[in-house]
Order: C-alpha cells, then sequence, then structure tokens
C-alpha cells in the first residue's frame, strides 16, 4: 500500500511533462497543416526534374 506513495506522484508529474509537451506542440504549429503531408506523398517529383 505504501508503493501508492510513490506512483501516484509519479503519474502526475509524467502526466503533466505529457500534457506540457502537447501543449508546446500545438503552439509550436505542429498541427497547423496534416492535409500537408498527405498531399505531398502523392506529388512525382520526377515530374519536376523534366520540367528544368
Amino acid at each position: 500500500m505504501s508503493i501508492l506513495l510513490y506512483l501516484i506522484p509519479i503519474a502526475l508529474v509524467l502526466g503533466l511533462i505529457g500534457l506540457g509537451a502537447f501543449i508546446w506542440a500545438i503552439k509550436s504549429g505542429q498541427y497547423d497543416d496534416l492535409d500537408g503531408a498527405a498531399h505531398r506523398i502523392l506529388i512525382d517529383d520526377d515530374d519536376e526534374e523534366e520540367q528544368q
């Protein structure tokens, strides 16, 4: 039962670290362009090289 005295604060600290990382990712613009990467994979790079 005394192990809970250690596990509960550790879980809370890890949760706060995760929440802080998530908030930092949102503020730094990591989730601004979700469709860009999906469309970028469909663009054929060979066409751009042939045009040059």
